[in-house]
């Protein structure tokens, strides 16, 4: 990192960092319901409740995960590459939960990096 972070940054990067795992939590569920259980119902027994009821929710919150993982990407200086990596997890099943444990343990890195908060 060019600059050290303030006790500020550091405060928006937790916070960052709490959205980003809720979202890949959630994401991460909904996607592995709607392959796991969703997509054999729809095609082998012809009924696409769990299709229609995890399909679209998990779309919009793909969108906010994306948000999040930008947000937090912003803040801790992720390049790029690392940055779509992290977006694209979403996209497949349970690999939003091993792109959440990489970026948390990269995100705790840097913030043990980071100088103590003055006092508070």
């Amino acid at each position: 990192m060019s600059q050290p972070l303030t006790a500020e940054d550091v405060k928006g990067i937790r916070g960052a960092l709490l959205r980003y795992r809720v979202m890949a939590y959630v994401v991460g569920c909904l996607l592995v319901v709607l392959v796991v259980v969703g997509l054999p119902m729809k095609y082998f027994w012809h009924d696409d409740t769990v299709v229609r009821l995890t399909g679209v929710p998990h779309g919009w919150l793909y969108m906010v995960l994306l948000i999040t993982a930008y947000d937090l990407g912003r803040r801790v200086r992720w390049s790029w590459g690392r940055l779509i990596l992290i977006a694209l997890a979403g996209t497949v099943p349970f690999l939003s939960f091993v792109a959440e444990r990489s970026a948390t343990r990269n995100v705790r890195a840097t913030l043990a990096e980071a100088p103590p908060a003055d006092g508070g």
